[in-house]
Order: C-alpha cells, then sequence, then structure tokens
C-alpha cells in the first residue's frame, strides 16, 4: 500500500471492512452514517499510509481511526442539533430527532431486538470517550491493553472508562426497569 499498489488497498479493505463498520454502527447507531464513516476511515487510510510507522498492528490503526471519525462525526452532529434548537427559538421550523431511530446491529438476534434496542439507546448517552472505550470492548471484543492503543491511552485510563460506562449504564437501565415494574 506504500508504495500506491490499489491491489493492496483493496484486500485492506475487503479484511477490514466488517470490523471498521461494525465499530462504526456500534458508536454511531445508524446505518447510513456508520456506512459514510466507513468509507472516510478508509479513504483516510489510503491517504495517510505513508505516516503507519508499522509500531502498531494495523487493525489498532485502523480502530484508531475509526473512533477519530466516530467523535468527529457525531460532535458536529451535536454542532448541528444545537444550532437547530437555537434556530427553532428564533421561529424558523426545523425538527430535531430526540430519539436516535431504530436500527439493527449484526450482532444482535432477534429475540433480543427490545433489549438490545434500549441498551444502544442508553450507550449513545454515554459520553464519548466511555462509548469509545464500551463499543471497542464489548462489541469489538478488545481487551483494554488494546484498548488503550487505539485511545493513545494508558491502560488504568481505559479501566476507568469501561467502569464509568457500566455505572452509567447499569444507572440507566435499573431507572428504565423502575419505571416499567
Amino acid at each position: 500500500m506504500k508504495q500506491g499498489s490499489e491491489v493492496a488497498f483493496k484486500e485492506l479493505v475487503e479484511q477490514w471492512q466488517g470490523m471498521v463498520y461494525n465499530t462504526a454502527l456500534g458508536m454511531l447507531q445508524n446505518t447510513a452514517d456508520a456506512e459514510d464513516v466507513s468509507q472516510e476511515v478508509f479513504m483516510q487510510a489510503y491517504e495517510s499510509i505513508g505516516s503507519f510507522k508499522g509500531e502498531a498492528k494495523i487493525s489498532t490503526w485502523l480502530y484508531r481511526i475509526t473512533v477519530t471519525k466516530c467523535l468527529d462525526f457525531l460532535r458536529k452532529k451535536t454542532r448541528k442539533k444545537r444550532w437547530g434548537k437555537v434556530m427553532s427559538i428564533f421561529g424558523e421550523n426545523q425538527e430535531l430527532l430526540v430519539d436516535p431511530p431504530d436500527f439493527h446491529h449484526p450482532g444482535v438476534e432477534l429475540a433480543n431486538k427490545e433489549r438490545s434496542q434500549l441498551l444502544f439507546k442508553a450507550i449513545g448517552r454515554l459520553p464519548d470517550s466511555q462509548k469509545a472505550a464500551f463499543v471497542l470492548h464489548k462489541l469489538e471484543g478488545l481487551s483494554s491493553k488494546e484498548i488503550a492503543g487505539v485511545m493513545d491511552a494508558s491502560v488504568s485510563a481505559v479501566e476507568g472508562l469501561l467502569h464509568r460506562a457500566r455505572q452509567n449504564l447499569r444507572q440507566q437501565l435499573e431507572k428504565y426497569y423502575r419505571e416499567g415494574e
């Protein structure tokens, strides 16, 4: 790929597109957004392959690009929502989506669809760094050490993020189940 081989790039995409897409889907919770971000990830990978030093595994490098692109996308989306709220205060009729649309993550069985939708909505409300760590750990199966490499953080920082993410999810889901009783 560093020599500009299209065949090598095609092989990279074929090998890692599922991992990139699933990670983006777990973080963005929208299939169209995950597809768009996945394409952006591979475009950036192609453009920046020259800066890849090989100190980390290619998967770690791609995870890092994916998480960064997802967080950038979420920040832009939040800014647009805020601007939409400001504009609606001044009388322009712009509807805001409060709940993310339902989506189907490939790792979720139909029998668990209702519970998984509830879980994914709760994941969507986590702070960005907790969301990234949780998705990489629970959906992608990465270890704390691997996540630390992806997020450029210490292992203890990642473990703290995972701990806080579990606490936040537990609080959100307990509240839901108490209200449902």
